[in-house]
């Protein structure tokens, strides 16, 4: 950054990156605060956009005014005032003022400091929810409303308009952002870069973005308060279209270096897989039967191979997961499988081990908690197949000849990790699984780099799952539905969302419902699982679950994943109010493994959220995975639908994927069709700088 020094004092030239303490209004101390709201440079403030719009056009009498609604009047100053409280000492700032229908009274606790501001006969516009005190002179008031005094500056910023409402922090409030926010966009809008090609700018009807973000902050051609809340404007369209285009030119470019990189060719016909084949008691779906020719397909060329292998809870992706691992293993290489947690990589070790023993294969795990960590096995190439966590990817973690590399629940982990484990070999096929079922738009977004494959059948002979809400009044009914399916030489899992009885949540605890089980089931065997039993202990009890050799076994959500029970035909889960509706849907999973008829109860206690209320009811209504997984983005957003925000991904501050969808399709074909012309984007350098910039980096493929 250039600086000139100019009476002793150090002043910046004003670039996009310059620190936002040199706008106007800001310094040092400013500067701090809205570095908590993620705002360092002018770039920054002039994307920090209004989270919602009030209308503040419709100046109404103080007669006219509404009992409870956001109110905008202009009236003069009768007397400005400040009253200490006789208990508390509390300084309020009170203000009377009166238009020719009527009196207001306006109130502002601990700002004594206003009452500077206004003198009498001042006219002023007050913009605020209306309330009423029926045992004071005036029956009309307004408390901490935003006011601005005419004749103050010629241009009104907080009324008189449709008035941005900023994201505030303690030691600056809204309209003091409001303020700044005017200034910096008059001053500093020029600063903001077309960067994106004209013909698609014209293709899709798209206004210049200077005017977007002048618009967006402070509304002139849009009248429409609904729409810009809704974030429909023709402003936050072209806001939304830029942010996608970003996203989707960088997937564009990072599925183009799959193409172009050379990757292992393996034969994938050996005798491994079919040895494997054979030993399963069971034949493979045609859902199955495809994807793994898919994976064959992939693996047998040169390149390195990138699916994401998608599909609901018990569909059978780890057999094919481990069919492209023994394909591997033939070819003289090693396969690694990541999972999340180490429980999710427990399970999969122990499964997997199982399924291979008999093909004397070396199958070892690797967590930050596992014993005798098997480093030198894995360098030295001893083991062929290692299963763990993110530990697998610390740097100290070599591989003897990594030839596949499948990351479980990839939502969990980012584009890093991906990149990170890639690293571990020389390009080694990627293989992605998930059962969180991902809307088809939400698959565009976050895996718009990989080939996606859908395994969108279930094993033979399965049912529908039964699934039905209770409250704590038919207790009784549950006990009744339990003994009815353990009569039948059934099993039942009764789940909670805590371990131990918490005092801050009044939620029942795996551990009070076992005891309580024990009294209500004198006769049959209950075991307990929960996460802070020793892994050994709890495999013990799940393997007597399995062999038939517990009827109930009571757990919090460590079940979720990895257990094949066909016999367990009931689950209860308890607080199911509490559950986010992928992980109901996940633990729903766990039973209608036989040919039985199987029941999901939902036990929910009052009160809950009308959110809880939309995910118990789509709970009762479809066993979909899909359309579960749609219904629970609609709810939640996409924002937080994952938990955690991607790693490494650029961030989506306007557009919705949800809201955008045609917006999203319309950016994605852009960007695909862009990067297939012109693969080094040489002709649009401004472009090129804003990817590094926004990928932060991880687009190696752009070389300057």
């Amino acid at each position: 950054m250039t600086v000139h020094k100019k009476n002793s004092n150090y002043a910046p030239q004003i670039t996009k990156d310059t620190p936002v303490q040199y706008v106007k209004g800001v310094g040092p101390a400013r500067a701090r605060l809205f570095e908590r709201l993620g705002v360092k440079t002018i770039e920054d403030l002039l994307y920090y956009f209004p989270w919602r719009y009030e209308d503040r056009k419709n100046l109404k009498k103080v007669s006219d005014l509404s009992f409870g609604n956001p109110e905008t009047t202009i009236c003069e100053v009768l007397t400005a005032e400040v009253v200490t409280t006789p208990r508390k000492k509390m300084k309020i700032f009170e203000l009377t003022v009166k238009d020719e229908t009527g009196f207001l009274k306006c109130k502002w606790f601990n700002q004594p400091y206003l009452e500077r501001y206004f003198k009498k006969g001042q006219k002023v516009i007050l913009s605020g929810i209306v309330k009423g005190n029926p045992y004071a002179r005036f029956g009309l008031e307004m408390e901490n409303p935003d006011f601005e005094l005419v004749g103050d500056e010629d241009k009104f910023i907080h009324t008189s308009r449709i008035v941005p409402v900023y994201n505030a922090t303690e030691g600056i409030s809204p309209k003091q952002i409001r303020t700044l926010m005017f200034n910096a966009v008059s001053s500093y809008s020029s600063l903001i870069d077309e960067y994106m090609p004209e013909d698609i700018r014209n293709r899709n009807s798209l206004p210049p973005m200077r005017w977007a973000v002048k618009e967006a902050h402070f509304p002139e051609e849009c009248a429409d308060v609904s729409a810009l809340n809704g974030g429909v404007s023709r402003a936050h369209k072209r806001l939304a279209f830029n942010e996608f285009f970003l996203l989707e030119t960088g997937l564009a470019l990072l599925k183009r270096r799959e193409i172009l990189e050379h990757g292992i060719s393996f034969n994938v016909e050996n005798h491994l897989v079919d040895e494997f084949l054979k030993s399963l008691p069971f034949e493979l779906t045609g859902a199955q039967k495809r994807i793994i020719a898919e994976i064959k397909s992939d693996m047998r060329r040169p390149l390195p191979m990138n699916r994401l292998v998608h599909g609901d809870v018990g569909c059978g992706k780890t057999v094919v997961a481990l069919v492209s691992m023994l394909i591997a293993v033939e070819n003289g290489c090693q396969a690694c499988l990541m999972a999340p947690t180490e429980l999710l990589a427990e399970q999969h070790f122990i499964n997997i081990h199982k399924m291979v023993e008999a093909l004397g294969l070396n199958v070892v795990l690797l967590t930050s908690s596992s014993k005798g960590k098997p480093f030198d096995d894995i360098s030295e190439g001893r083991s062929q197949l290692i299963i763990g966590t993110h530990a697998l990817i610390q740097e100290h973690v070599k591989f003897n000849n990594l030839g596949l590399a499948i990351i479980d629940e990839q939502h969990r982990f980012g584009v890093v990790q991906r990149a990170t484990l890639r690293r571990k070999g020389f390009n080694p096929d990627i293989l992605i699984m998930t059962a969180t079922p991902i809307p088809r738009t939400l698959a565009m977004t976050l895996y718009g780099d990989l080939d996606i494959s859908i395994i969108d059948e279930l094993p033979k002979g399965r049912k529908p799952i039964i699934t039905k809400v209770f409250f704590s009044s038919r207790k009784d009914r549950i006990i009744a539905l339990i003994k009815e399916e353990l009569s039948k030489g059934r099993q039942a899992y009764i789940v909670y969302p805590l371990i131990e009885e918490s005092e801050k949540l009044d939620l029942k605890s795996a551990i009070e419902g076992f005891e309580a089980f024990k009294k209500i089931f004198p006769d049959k065997k209950i075991g307990l699982v929960h996460g802070r039993i020793h892994h050994d202990e709890r495999e013990a009890v799940m393997s007597q679950f399995k062999s038939g050799g517990i009827d109930i076994l009571v757990a919090t959500t460590v079940i979720e994943v990895g257990i094949d029970v066909p016999n367990a035909s009931l689950m209860l889960i308890v607080h199911a109010e509490r559950f986010g509706l992928a992980q109901l849907h996940q633990l729903r999973g766990r039973i209608g493994r036989g040919g039985y008829e199987s029941y999901c109860l939902l036990l929910a206690y009052h009160p809950f959220s009308e959110e809880a209320k939309r995910r118990l009811k789509a709970m009762e209504a479809t066993g979909d995975g899909f359309k579960i997984a749609e219904e629970d983005l609609a709810i939640r957003g996409p924002g937080d639908f994952f938990g955690t925000r991607q790693s490494g991904i650029p961030e989506l501050k306007i557009a919705n994927i949800v809201r955008d969808i045609n917006v999203l399709e319309a950016a994605r074909k852009e960007a695909f069709a862009l990067v297939e012309a012109e693969p080094d984007l040489s002709r649009h350098p401004l472009l090129k700088e804003t990817l590094k910039k926004k990928w932060m980096g991880r687009l190696e493929l752009i070389k300057s």
